[in-house]
């Protein structure tokens, strides 16, 4: 299956500024002004009418697409209809301009326009193999490539469409496989926890008993978040936009699978702080809670120093429960001033400003590196989405008059390429399947079995906590 770092880098470029490039061509207005239905301001498309822009992402015999706006605009395009409906009409569009070049005088540049269009369908397929995953889109590339070999005289086009094919049909088969595989991973099993126990049993092993090194565990964590991330895909992040915009009638068989892939990895996040919580509360002295916690501490800095702020941000989640942060007697033994800084980067206030700056210098870091360690960018998933979904909501899909906002959709495109590029970096840490087991099949405590650990560690010290303590012993006994 072709990579996915290859296919973007590729397609976007160092940017995905949406500026025309010098030879490529220019179909629509100039800079600052509009021919047609198509707007330009300084050289970047900016607006236009959905036939307008489909009919800007088709080749000509003068002219090839910029391919960040190719990228940008096959992204954006599910927003406004299915993957095989814009493929047939790009098919239609092929059509009128084969005709038109079959009845002039340019008649011999048949083949250099059947060649963009095979480069054109090459890039659409290796971007987005998955638009091609149901019978119709198939059909309508069929259509197309048929079509386009009907003037191949020594079969060089037709010899590009098969191999453009084959690798089509491999991606689909990888990523098939793939989803199989994900969909057989159940989440950790959830550990009720015997009722009203007084300590678990002694040979029950702890996170400590597997991994004691917090640099080590932050690495394989870094391992299990890009292992997890590699199956988002692009089209999976547009859903967030399109989902949002009633277009349920016009979802293709796949939008359910790209949702799953999204929820997959959001509740590894859940699980991973309930880890963090379960660890803590079931340990029954205070002096290895101090050191359990001290620990989770300084696996969250490592994590931070490596750039994998996603698995920072769920251990101090899971420090912040309600069953964890009221254990004050084990707090008060805890050095805290790692902590401190650590929930610093991650001040929600001013909208995350100081975590955004963090990520910022991660992503300069990334952007300068010369070794793999340096290019590891995780961002918190959690906020990433939150960022498209506001920059959805605040922007209009349409202008006042009528045309897309197509400003919107190159920074979403911006963003999501963004994203991408740190999903497809190789992890260089060396992988410990011991330890991965572990993190990934260890029981976690529900938040009912968390609370009764948590009060059988230290009593409820308040009114509110011992009606709370009283009603979840009440209800673990006749549940029993």
């Amino acid at each position: 299956m072709p990579q996915t770092s290859v296919v973007f880098s590729s397609i976007l470029g160092p940017s995905c500024s949406g500026q025309v490039q010098p030879g490529m061509g220019e179909r629509g207005g100039g800079a600052g002004g509009g021919s047609g239905d198509l707007i330009f301001q300084d050289g970047h498309l900016i607006s236009g009418s959905l036939e307008a822009l489909m009919e800007h992402l088709v080749p000509t015999v003068d002219y090839y697409p910029d391919r960040t706006y190719i990228f940008t605009f096959l992204l954006s395009s599910r927003v406004f209809m299915p993957p095989h409906d814009l493929l047939a009409r790009v098919g239609q569009i092929c059509v009128e301009q084969k005709q038109q070049l079959e009845a002039g005088p340019e008649k011999a540049k048949l083949k250099s326009f059947s060649a963009k269009i095979v480069q054109l369908l090459k890039e659409w397929t290796e971007a987005f193999p998955y638009d091609f995953q149901d019978e119709k889109a198939m059909a309508e590339l069929k259509a197309i490539t048929h079509r386009v070999t009907q003037c191949d005289e020594n079969g060089t086009v037709k010899k590009a469409i098969a191999q453009m094919t084959q690798s089509l049909l491999l991606s689909l088969a990888a990523r098939s496989q793939l989803q199989e595989l994900r969909e057989k991973l159940r989440p950790p099993a959830v550990d009720k926890g015997p009722i009203l126990k007084t300590k678990p049993p002694a040979a029950q092993k702890d996170i400590l008993g597997v991994c004691c090194d917090p640099l080590v565990l932050a690495q394989q964590l870094t391992h299990i978040e890009l292992d997890r991330v590699s199956s988002i895909y692009p089209e999976d992040l547009m859903q967030i936009v399109s989902h949002m915009d009633s277009l349920d009638n016009h979802r293709c068989r796949g939008d359910l699978t790209k949702t799953y892939s999204l929820e997959a990895y959001d509740n590894w996040f859940n699980c991973l702080s309930m880890l963090v919580a379960t660890e803590v509360c079931r340990v029954v002295k205070k002096k290895h809670r101090t050191r359990m916690l001290e620990f989770f501490i300084d696996v969250a800095r490592e994590c931070f120093n490596i750039g994998n702020f996603n698995s920072m941000m769920a251990i101090i989640s899971g420090m912040n429960l309600s069953p964890v942060a009221r254990l004050k007697k084990t707090w008060s033994k805890v050095k805290t001033a790692k902590f401190d800084v650590l929930e610093h980067h991650m001040d929600p206030s001013s909208n995350f400003c100081n975590y955004r700056t963090a990520l910022q210098g991660a992503t300069q870091r990334s952007q300068m590196a010369n070794s793999s360690r340096e290019k590891i960018v995780i961002p918190v998933f959690n906020l990433f989405v939150k960022d498209i979904y506001f920059l959805h909501k605040i922007h209009t899909n349409h202008l006042p008059n009528g045309h897309i906002n197509f400003k919107k959709f190159w920074e979403i495109s911006r963003q999501i390429h963004e994203f991408m590029t740190w999903t497809q970096v190789e992890c260089p840490f060396e992988k410990d399947k011991k330890i991965q087991s572990y993190l990934l099949t260890a029981p976690i405590y529900s938040e009912e079995a968390l609370f009764v650990a948590s009060f059988e560690s230290e009593g409820p010290e308040n009114h509110m906590e011992k009606d709370s303590w009283k009603t979840l012993r009440t209800t673990l006994l006749n549940r029993a």
